[in-house]
């Protein structure tokens, strides 16, 4: 069956970003697994979730909430990495920029769109 979240184009490159991001974090040190590897993995499948939740809401307000929840969660993934960067767990050329970019943009759209939306 056919959810609504699974036509947004931000969601499908959220649920990208999670798979690279699992990606990345399978190099990072074993000693991490429990500390920055699982907190930036689930910040990463936030993203997806709470836009998916947000999208099953009923209410235009509710959906922008969970949106703004998601935006948190991409920040979250943004600063993890850096830190991770920073600790030498992750090479300068592995940083995700073009994917979060995208993600970010995407889902700035759309946060914009529902305030519009909301507003009038």
């Amino acid at each position: 069956m056919r959810r609504k979240h699974h036509d947004l184009e931000v969601w499908k490159t959220a649920i990208d970003l999670v798979k690279q991001i699992y990606g990345l974090t399978s190099a990072f040190p074993p000693h991490e697994n429990y500390g920055l590897t699982s907190q930036i993995r689930r910040a990463a499948v936030s993203v997806p979730s709470n836009i998916a939740e947000g999208c099953a809401r009923f209410t235009d307000r509710e959906f922008l909430h969970f949106l703004g929840i998601a935006s948190g969660s991409l920040s979250e993934i943004d600063t993890q990495l850096i830190i991770a960067r920073e600790l030498g767990y992750l090479p300068s050329d592995a940083f995700p920029t073009e994917q979060l970019d995208k993600t970010f943009s995407l889902l700035g759209g759309l946060i914009n769109h529902m305030r519009k939306k909301i507003d009038t």
